[in-house]
């Protein structure tokens, strides 16, 4: 049973820095396109980072590039996203996401991005906070 469980969330001053992590279960992260996403109250879903476990293509959305990486450790079958300079934009419930799309390349994976391609398996979310 493919399992994802996200942690890391919480509150954090501006300017802050948080590490969510994102724990597969139910099969390997081996080959399988990862990402996070995000969603504050009141707003659409948006994609925050893709990339391909495979092939390392990654992509990030505009407004976090340069201060969030993703990143994965495959001995723990886990993703990461390291979040830096958070600010109050940055607040929201963080979700990752796995789709069986390998090779998709970085335009496949802005399409991930953008949720023009959906993705297979989503994990209930940790919230972040942002206080000033």
């Amino acid at each position: 049973q493919v399992q994802l469980v996200e942690s890391g969330g919480g509150l954090v001053q501006s300017g802050g820095s948080l590490r969510l992590s994102c724990l597969a279960s139910g099969f390997t992260l081996d080959n399988w396109v990862i990402g996070w996403f995000r969603q504050a109250p009141g707003k659409e879903r948006e994609g925050v980072s893709v990339f391909d476990s495979r092939t390392g293509d990654t992509v990030y959305a505009d407004s976090v590039k340069g201060r969030f990486t993703i990143s994965r450790d495959p001995t723990k079958n886990t993703v990461y996203l390291e979040l830096n300079n958070l600010n109050y934009e940055d607040a929201a419930v963080y979700y990752c996401a796995v789709v069986s799309r390998s090779g998709a390349g970085l335009e496949g994976l802005s399409r991930h991005l953008s949720g023009y391609y959906g993705m297979d398996y989503w994990g209930k979310g940790t919230r972040v906070t942002v206080s000033s």
